[in-house]
């Protein structure tokens, strides 16, 4: 049996995001017979122990915390100076679970502040496989920038890996243009398709009304859905922007939460659309599909994308998408085959792709269908993890 290691700065069930899943399901579906899993990742709940099994991983907190914090609380400080400590801290405790437990593979979700704590215990372990997972949703200009005082010991981090994964073309290319001599496999992340596909149409109908009572939206409202962090790359300003440019029963549901809230809440009420938009703040992952399943389009018109897992969520659970062309969305989203592109930082462009699709019910049953089929083949995750571990896991250091 082989026992992996991860570095993740974040795997905290309130806070989930895409990388967070990805873990969540490989892990799951691997056989515990073949790989054991361990992580490091930050302590920022002080409720939370040190140490616990959660589902397939044993959990290693390091850091300090404060009592179920917000996700605006992890950006301030003290509690965002975790992240600056969590190289060193993760690379001692891994140190000390090393000689407790003797590692296989050493695995770091993404090339962040996980990353240069698996960088650094490489430099006492270089034989330990290394893997390197990128999910990186940020702007690659961005992080070059914030790395800029340490960019050689961040390029090491790509130069010293054994075995490089990308979730989007795009993102393997950031991985070569690093010095990634390796091999980079592409392997997207997916979606639990039975989470979010369709339910059975007299269900459906029964929760959507419930939900739409709750939500005080009328019959004839047409429902556009976001599910984003509230930051600036996401363009949550721009598809309350679009309202504008369409009728008033068109609204716009806002799923999550970020330091823009206010900002964005404020530019709305400039605009005169605040009663056209929801802004629902952190749902539950588990409860997402409900709300997919009572919109009628999903709108995020992104400055950047790693991949997207909300994009491949809403897919399945059969709504049109409109997204811009960015980062790894081409990956997945094919103009009027898998949903329907529009222009970066243009509002007027969302509302264009959104009156097509309310006008055109070939078109939008096209895309549906395609998408539809797509995330139920390409993006499940059971075919996922067996790549990942025939080509990752079981493949041999390079």
């Amino acid at each position: 049996m082989k026992k992996a290691l991860i570095f993740s700065l974040v795997y905290d069930q309130r806070f989930v995001g895409g990388a967070e899943i990805a873990v969540q399901e490989i892990t799951a579906r691997i056989a515990p017979e073949r790989v054991s899993f361990h992580m490091i990742t930050l302590r920022c709940d002080s409720n939370l122990p040190r140490e616990e099994q959660v589902g397939t991983i044993r959990l290693f907190r390091v850091g300090f915390g404060k009592k179920n914090p917000s996700i605006a609380d992890l950006s301030r400080f003290p509690l965002s100076l975790n992240k600056y400590l969590f190289p060193f801290l993760g690379c001692l405790k891994a140190l000390m679970l090393e000689r407790k437990y003797g590692y296989d593979v050493t695995w770091s979700i993404m090339a962040n502040y996980a990353g240069f704590g698996a960088l650094f215990f490489n430099f006492f372990y270089p034989k330990i496989a290394f893997i390197l997972t990128l999910q990186e949703g940020d702007p690659i200009p961005y992080i070059k920038r914030r790395v800029r005082f340490v960019y050689p010991l961040f390029q090491r981090i790509f130069t010293r890996a054994h075995r490089v994964q990308a979730i989007s073309h795009y993102l393997a290319g950031f991985a070569r243009d690093m010095g990634v001599t390796v091999p980079v496999r592409v392997i997207p992340n997916g979606v639990d398709s039975a989470k979010f596909q369709t339910p059975n149409p007299k269900l459906q109908t029964e929760k959507v009304e419930a939900l739409r009572h709750h939500l005080g939206l009328g019959e004839d409202d047409k429902i556009l859905i976001t599910t984003s962090r509230l930051v600036e790359k996401n363009g949550v300003g721009d598809s309350i922007e679009s309202l504008t440019f369409l009728p008033s029963e068109v609204k716009l549901l806002v799923l999550g939460v970020g330091p823009l809230e206010e900002e964005l809440k404020k530019r709305a009420a400039l605009l005169g659309v605040s009663s056209r938009v929801l802004f629902l703040g952190h749902v539950q992952y588990e409860y997402i599909p409900e709300y997919l399943h009572m919109a009628h389009v999903f709108v995020r018109p992104s400055l950047s994308e790693g991949l997207g897992n909300s994009f491949i969520e809403a897919m399945a659970a059969g709504l049109p998408v409109i997204a811009t062309p960015v980062g790894g969305i081409p990956d997945f989203l094919h103009h009027e085959e898998t949903g329907l592109f529009c222009e970066v930082k243009n509002p007027k462009s969302i509302a264009k792709a959104v009156a097509r699709l309310f006008a055109d019910r070939i078109l939008r049953e096209k895309v549906t269908a395609n998408a539809r089929r797509l995330a139920h083949t390409k993006y499940n995750w059971d075919s996922i993890t067996r790549e990942f571990e025939e080509k990752i896991f079981t493949r041999p250091t390079a």
